[in-house]
């Protein structure tokens, strides 16, 4: 199984042009991946450039996979329609289940913030089911981001819980009340706007490792933003992983990040997942 994981700007490159397709050939080329995490897809943004359904472009320039977005951001844009933002998983492996997980998002009126979700795909891999989660957490607040991954360690116990739990009953017409298996595997991929020493990042690291560095035991992790755009830091530095639930630690066959494109201003995070 081949994953990507890509902030993609809501489609906008170096050049400043606002491309879905460029995103698509890219993401192909790249890795022919199996199962793409996108973070920061957009709907109806055109203060961003972004003006058209993003999901549905992404969804179309990959046909057969499934598209799953969940929303973050959903307010009016001022002209009877909403403008929505937030993230995408796009799988040609079957896709059982899918959840959307509302992240914390306590006050914090003296930086710029705003709401961050996680989307849950429970995807059928060669091995058997694997819940695939992709995340954006907050830049500016550490409050809010600390939460939020709190919160995501959170969402791996329950994943467990659910998993050792006796099989509930099947209901007569049972129709949403129908049982389903989840799986304790998971990868947790995405922006999580945090260097791997953040305090936050420790704390993903107790219940998840760190694909990049079960590949690359003792190397610092290859950069994934500010590589060409040095808006934010004058320094490269990564804060976009993918990290694996321990028991899918041995099925870590490569992991690498893309250096070259320049159609978002992230560079992306490719794994490979042996069976």
């Amino acid at each position: 199984m081949k994953l990507i994981s890509w902030n993609i700007q809501w489609c906008r490159g170096m050049d400043g042009s606002v491309d879905p397709a460029r995103i698509a050939r890219e993401a192909k080329a790249i890795c022919d991946p199996d199962v793409c995490c996108f973070q920061e897809v957009a709907v109806n943004y055109p203060d961003l450039g972004a003006a058209h359904d993003q999901p549905a472009l992404l969804a179309a320039a990959f046909p057969g996979y499934s598209a799953h977005f969940a929303i973050a951001v959903d307010a009016p844009d001022g002209k009877g329609a909403r403008k929505q933002f937030g993230n995408l998983i796009l799988s040609r492996l079957p896709v059982r289940q899918v959840f959307r997980h509302t992240l914390p998002w306590p006050p914090e009126s003296g930086v710029p913030n705003m709401p961050r979700v996680a989307l849950e795909a429970v995807v059928e891999a060669a091995w058997g089911l694997v819940s695939v989660v992709t995340t954006h957490l907050e830049f500016f607040s550490a409050r809010q981001r600390a939460a939020q991954a709190e919160h995501l360690c959170a969402l791996a116990a329950a994943m467990r819980a659910h998993a050792a739990a006796p099989a509930a009953p099947k209901p007569k017409d049972s129709g949403p009340f129908t049982p389903f298996a989840r799986p304790a595997s998971s990868i947790l991929a995405g922006d999580f706007n945090m260097q791997p020493d953040d305090p936050s990042a420790r704390r993903l690291r107790e219940v998840w490792k760190d694909a990049w560095s079960l590949a690359h035991p003792g190397e610092p992790h290859a950069p994934t933003f500010c590589v060409f755009d040095r808006t934010f830091s004058d320094k490269a530095y990564c804060c976009d992983f993918v990290l694996v639930s321990p028991e899918l630690a041995p099925r870590v066959a490569s992991v690498r990040v893309d250096p070259e494109t320049q159609a978002s201003d992230h560079q992306p995070v490719i794994v490979e997942f042996s069976r």
